[in-house]
């Protein structure tokens, strides 16, 4: 004869209550969790030995638990809500950008009808700024003195006319961007003129498209023209 004999194991009957027969069911609102999280304290208690029970202490931590759970899992929430209305502010935004000029990180420069425009960005100020125009078989056309300028952005117009005092062909160009402070260099970067054609959404970020440059993200555009 078979013998069976049941042991009372709180931790088995624990399980049992929260997966039903045995299986495993997966959730993931912030409601079911806070469902499983009272269950599972009832069972504890409910299942608790009489001559030791739970004490005050730890049912309050218990309960602090599923507290900062719940708050964590609202605070997520609105965070999301937020930045879904960020980034539909931020694309209303751009979308004001489409057919202006814009300064975007970039070293060329465009000649046409005998003039040209671009910018530096420059870390610091600089006691002496300089930009050198090169054609694209990298021989040198012009070197504007822009003298002292303070940190930041700065535009500059090129009358198209080379050392010699001839105005150059139309077309693509280089510059390049040297600033000092006495004898300190300092950091400077070249700008880059571009149309802003469109509004690019649906990213991690909202982006604009300036053409040949490609696509730019609202915080490298230096300067609004």
């Amino acid at each position: 004869m078979t013998t069976t004999s049941t042991v009372n194991d709180p931790t088995q009957a624990i399980y049992t209550s929260l997966n039903g027969s045995g299986t495993k069911k997966t959730t993931s609102s912030a409601d079911d969790q806070q469902n499983r999280f009272l269950k599972l304290l009832t069972t504890q208690l409910k299942n608790q030995d009489p001559l030791n029970p739970m004490d005050n202490a730890q049912t309050t931590s218990q309960l602090a638990q599923i507290s900062t759970v719940d708050g964590i899992t609202q605070l997520n929430a609105t965070l999301k809500t937020l930045m879904g209305s960020y980034q539909s502010s931020e694309a209303l935004q751009a979308a004001g950008l489409v057919g202006h000029t814009v300064l975007v990180p970039g070293s060329g420069l465009q000649v046409v009808s005998g003039l040209a425009a671009g910018g530096v960005q420059l870390d610091s100020a600089a006691s002496k700024v300089s930009v050198t125009i090169t054609d694209k078989n990298g021989l040198e056309m012009k070197r504007i003195d822009l003298g002292a300028l303070d940190a930041g952005t700065h535009e500059f117009v090129w009358d198209g006319k080379n050392a010699n005092g001839t105005t150059v062909a139309d077309g693509e160009y280089k510059i390049t961007v040297t600033a000092t402070q006495g004898d300190t260099k300092v950091g400077a970067s070249a700008l880059q003129l571009a149309a802003v054609n469109g509004v690019v959404t649906g990213g991690s970020e909202i982006q604009v498209d300036v053409g040949s440059l490609g696509r730019v993200s609202m915080s490298d555009i230096k300067l609004i023209l």
